[in-house]
């Protein structure tokens, strides 16, 4: 999977440096917050990424929800759950995300990602 062809959305509740990251990695990273989304609804951030063909990357777990944002019906959503939002704690799982993706896509799925795995849930 070539790293120009996925696009992503990072929420308003991540650090700029995890766009930066994924920027650097070679992906299209945008941010709620340089694009003036920020207090915009879920439902405005997934039609947004609809349109736009972004992955949605967040820490908030309502996006985890499949019987409100389904796997195959969104671009994708990648969950980090972690007990230390640190940038630094928050970076290195993002770095296990990227290092995941050289393997499996996850366009069109919901990947819930901690310190310590990624789960992956694909539409059934």
């Amino acid at each position: 999977m070539s790293a120009g062809k996925l696009k992503f959305k990072f929420d308003e509740n991540l650090p700029i440096e995890a766009a930066n990251l994924f920027n650097e990695f070679g992906y299209d990273a945008e941010t709620v917050l340089s694009e003036g989304l920020q207090g915009s609804t879920d439902v405005e951030l997934i039609n947004v990424c609809k349109r736009e063909g972004r992955i949605f990357i967040t820490f908030d777990l309502d996006f985890s929800d499949v019987r409100v944002y389904s796997p195959g019906a969104v671009p994708g959503i990648i969950v980090v759950r972690l007990a230390d939002q640190s940038i630094d704690i928050t970076l290195s799982v993002l770095k296990k995300i990227v290092s995941a993706m050289k393997k499996e896509s996850p366009a069109g799925k919901l990947w819930i990602a901690d310190e310590k795995k990624i789960r992956i849930r694909e539409n059934e």
